[in-house]
């Protein structure tokens, strides 16, 4: 008599299988949505930081209070190798000048990328 080899899985490990790997699925998409949320707040920030520090030197070499950011960025400028277009991480919208002592506020972030989780970062300059 022969004996008949039963290999594989069954329809029921197998459906439990693909409903472990969606429950997985549902709870690391949002995880992965809140830390890309947060990593944009933090390049736009660190944007900020660039555009703010240039506009310092600017102020101080030209003795001026204003100045446009089309003059702080690209070759030969302020902040090199870029243009005002790649500084732009989540399509976050940077201001045309820049006033030495006013407070400006960068918009169009991503839900919980700004300021206390909102869609804008403001900076003093």
């Amino acid at each position: 008599m022969k004996k008949q080899n039963k290999k594989g899985f069954t329809l029921v490990e197998i459906m439990i299988v693909v409903v472990i790997i969606g429950l997985l699925a549902a709870m690391a998409v949002p995880a992965f949505q809140k830390v890309r949320s947060n990593s944009q707040g933090k390049a736009v920030l660190n944007n900020i930081r660039q555009i703010t520090s240039a506009a310092d030197k600017y102020f101080s070499k030209n003795n001026v209070t204003t100045v446009a950011i089309a003059d702080l960025i690209g070759d030969g400028q302020y902040i090199k190798g870029v243009d005002e277009t790649s500084l732009q991480v989540a399509g976050e919208d940077y201001p045309d000048n820049i006033t030495q002592g006013t407070a400006y506020t960068v918009t169009g972030l991503p839900e919980g990328a700004g300021d206390a989780g909102g869609t804008s970062i403001t900076v003093d300059f």
